[in-house]
């Protein structure tokens, strides 16, 4: 359901249901799926999927035989749910969302806001026989603010959710989500246009994990590293990043995004160590690729719905705390960036370049915390920044959980987190020249 405007915008219900058959030859996979689950409909896919995977394989077939899988752990979410949110009850968390962001500030002149009660109900058979079902609850609320004055406009955008129950909102209520989105929206309004240059960086807690997500994590993903098409391919071992960069992923974190029992394949999710202080441990793998690697899934094997191939994808990915206190690491920059959260860019996962646009920014000069910046990007190679952090913070926590990756037209919920973070020197992108 969307707000806009002060009215319902748009709202939808939607019902899928069908299977999907998975068929492995050599190195190949064909697949096919069915919206009809009568017998008849789910052998042609099985056949179909089977004629793919022979056509396109690039040896002699194979017989994929899995090894039993224990009972599942206990649920990291509330898998008792069985229906929805009535309608009713999201159009007030939505009204109550832009009473309260339009309350705090005069200027905020628009109010954007949508929420999202999904469950899906997954189920899994495997070549070797065991059968696998799971409950997986789904809750989003967004709120975007615009703020105006005059000539000028700011905007601020702020959500949480997880994998549980639209009552997660009385604890993070709609008030709490628009008031800090007005708060960003606000402090656009009044920042001033960014330097270029290069300036000594601090990554914000939380939400700077995006850019660890998008720049470093998927060139961990196992397809890739197999394809030698990673910076990473064939480096375990090696020293990859700094010695106080660690980095994690975890699909075993209660009511994360990222998070479930077993992924799409059947494989418990668990955790996986990706760097340990600097050297590379491993990659994310699903059933396919950890063969044909000789290594063993992590419970990475994720997929967008029945329509889709399994493929490895981060769950929750995330660097633990360090030692350094975020007030110490600004005094101790003279001229720098803090970019405290980010709004989206683009990444070469070859490579590992990017581009990220700055949601909320500030200068740092003489070690205090100085003016909003607007219009800022940040530039760099994910791997690089790696080699240049110089602290990590003591204040590691995951971002507001509403983040989704794409990646081969498929689209997942993910996690992301880290503690704030200091790189001795990044290229920002930004509009006043003169300052840089």
């Amino acid at each position: 359901m969307r707000l806009q405007e002060g009215a319902i915008h748009e709202a939808g219900l939607s019902e899928n249901l069908g299977a999907g058959v998975r068929v492995v030859v050599g190195e190949s996979a064909g697949y096919a799926y069915t919206e009809e689950l009568s017998e008849e409909r789910l052998l042609e896919a099985a056949a179909r999927a089977a004629a793919i995977a022979r056509l396109t394989a690039e040896g002699s077939s194979h017989a994929d035989r899995l090894e039993p899988l224990e009972r599942s752990r206990d649920a990291l979410y509330d898998r008792t749910r069985t229906e929805n949110a009535a309608p009713a009850h999201l159009a007030a968390l939505l009204e109550r969302a832009e009473i309260a962001a339009r309350a705090g500030d005069a200027r905020i002149v628009g109010v954007n806001a949508h929420v999202v009660d999904e469950l899906q109900e997954l189920w899994i058979a495997r070549s070797d026989g065991s059968f696998r079902f799971d409950r997986r609850p789904m809750v989003t609320l967004g709120v975007q603010c615009i703020a105006r004055t005059g000539q000028e406009r700011g905007t601020g955008y702020c959500a949480d959710g997880g994998r549980t129950s639209i009552a997660f909102f009385e604890s993070t209520t709609p008030e709490e989500l628009a008031r800090e989105s007005a708060r960003i929206a606000v402090v656009n309004l009044e920042a001033r246009p960014a330097p270029a240059g290069e300036f000594e960086t601090l990554l914000g807690a939380g939400g700077g994990g995006v850019l660890l997500h998008e720049a470093v994590g998927h060139g961990l993903e196992g397809d890739f590293n197999r394809r030698g098409v990673s910076l990473y391919s064939g480096r375990i071992g090696e020293r990859v990043a700094s010695d106080s960069v660690t980095i994690y992923d975890d699909g075993d974190i209660p009511e994360e995004r990222g998070s479930a029992s077993f992924d799409d394949e059947g494989t418990p999710c668990g955790h996986t160590v990706l760097v340990e202080r600097g050297i590379l441990r491993g990659y994310m793998h699903d059933e396919l690729n950890a063969r044909l690697m000789g290594m063993r899934s992590t419970g990475n094997g994720r997929r967008q719905s029945f329509r889709h191939l399994p493929q490895p994808r981060m769950c929750n990915t995330y660097m633990p705390p360090g030692n350094a206190n975020l007030d110490e690491m600004i005094a101790s920059i003279d001229r720098g960036i803090y970019a405290k959260s980010f709004a989206g860019g683009q990444v070469d996962i070859g490579k590992g370049d990017f581009v990220f646009m700055i949601a909320e920014g500030y200068l740092i000069e003489r070690g205090r915390l100085g003016a909003a910046v607007k219009n800022a990007t940040i530039v760099g190679n994910g791997p690089d920044a790696m080699t240049k952090v110089t602290a990590v913070g003591n204040d590691a926590r995951l971002a507001r959980r509403h983040y989704t990756c794409g990646k081969g037209g498929q689209y997942v919920p993910v996690g992301v987190g880290m503690p704030s973070l200091k790189i001795s020197a990044m290229s920002l992108g930004g509009t006043d020249s003169a300052r840089g």
